[in-house]
């Protein structure tokens, strides 16, 4: 991919990258090349272990697939959305609420930010197992490369990454691995996401939030990095910090389920976004994402033969013998997201609402 016999797919220009001095977050480059050796990939645990405990984000560098097949992947992801009428968008939207399920259209103004304004961004997300439902018409031909989009996600990304956290706390290898075989996983997924210019009473109406604070909810996320800045991450400090883009890389960040899984060792890190800097205003700001889960029945409680979670000790949400499994947390999060009555927090600035059980906050 791409090959002389790709279907063809309009090119998307991306935004020139900001030159704005802008207040970055200083994350960790994990360079997959260095996995290849068990010495290589011991200095890589302590790196990753590093970032995912005081950050929860770092890059990855040396992926697998090469500049030409990153603009191809944004190329595919722009006929989601261009290539797509409304009508047949609304044909293919996702039934979030009802099935805890973002597999189809995420359509515009589904989710409420602040003061009555609802989002501006729209998303296609498609399940590891392209053949699970219909797909739009112009997305038909590109589903072979997707297919393979996600797999070289799943086993080229998030395996090598999975092996460095689990060194990391000292347990075997393939133990979060064995968590997250392909075809045992239900709800790991390909996301298109494009955000839209918004109206300058909108701005001032949400402070210039596009998508409020929140974790995800899987075990990993994957950004494939694009040049419009808009995403940011809270320090430990209280502090909001921009994410650079670097070409040709990923940028990962945990999720709730490993943060679950680790005990809250590995931090499942609040990030935002929101208005780009004024040379990329006028810009829309197309992402690729794959959002991967363990398997739905996986139970979330921590991995407590790990030597390094009964040293520093574990932080459990909920006890033991109430953890949810993934199926279970994956559809209430994505069920109640953006559409349910949040109560202020104890927190400046913070929502939240109870999930069984768990506490999730909303930073806005």
């Amino acid at each position: 991919m791409p090959s002389a016999t790709a279907p063809y797919a309009p090119h998307y220009v991306h935004a020139p990258p900001t030159e704005e001095p802008l207040d970055y977050a200083d994350l960790t480059v994990i360079d997959l090349n260095e996995t290849a050796t068990p010495e290589g990939r011991a200095a890589l645990a302590a790196k990753a272990r590093d970032a995912m405990t005081n950050v929860g984000f770092f890059y990855v560098v040396n992926h697998g697939y090469t500049p030409d097949q990153v603009v191809r992947v944004s190329d595919i992801a722009d006929v989601a959305f261009a290539r797509v009428g409304e009508d047949e968008k609304a044909q293919y939207a996702g039934t979030m609420k009802v099935t805890g399920s973002y597999q189809g259209y995420k359509l515009r103004q589904y989710w409420h930010i602040a003061n009555g304004v609802h989002d501006q961004l729209e998303h296609y997300n498609v399940n590891r197992d392209v053949e699970k439902r219909q797909h739009p018409l112009a997305l038909r031909p590109f589903l072979p490369e997707i297919a393979a989009f996600a797999r070289h996600n799943h086993e080229n990304v998030l395996f090598p990454i999975l092996r460095l956290l689990a060194l990391g706390l000292e347990l075997p290898e393939e133990t979060l691995v064995n968590m997250h075989q392909f075809d045992d996983i239900g709800e790991s997924y390909v996301r298109f996401m494009k955000y839209y210019p918004r109206s300058e009473d909108e701005e001032a109406q949400t402070n210039n939030v596009w998508l409020k604070g929140h974790t995800d909810f899987g075990s990993i996320t994957i950004l494939w990095s694009q040049p419009v800045s808009a995403l940011q991450i809270l320090t430990r400090e209280g502090t909001w910090k921009w994410i650079r883009h670097i070409d040709n890389a990923l940028v990962i960040n945990a999720g709730d389920a490993l943060e679950f899984l680790s005990g809250g060792y590995y931090r499942a890190t609040i990030h935002r976004v929101v208005q780009p800097p004024p040379d990329q205003r006028q810009y829309t700001r197309l992402g690729a994402f794959y959002f991967a889960l363990p398997a739905d029945a996986v139970v979330l409680a921590p991995l407590s033969a790990s030597p390094v979670l009964q040293e520093a000790g574990i932080q459990r949400r909920v006890p033991d013998d109430q953890a949810p499994t993934v199926e279970q947390w994956r559809r209430a999060r994505t069920s109640a997201y953006g559409q349910s009555e949040l109560r202020k927090g104890g927190e400046e600035g913070v929502e939240e609402e109870e999930i069984g059980g768990v506490v999730v906050k909303h930073y806005n």
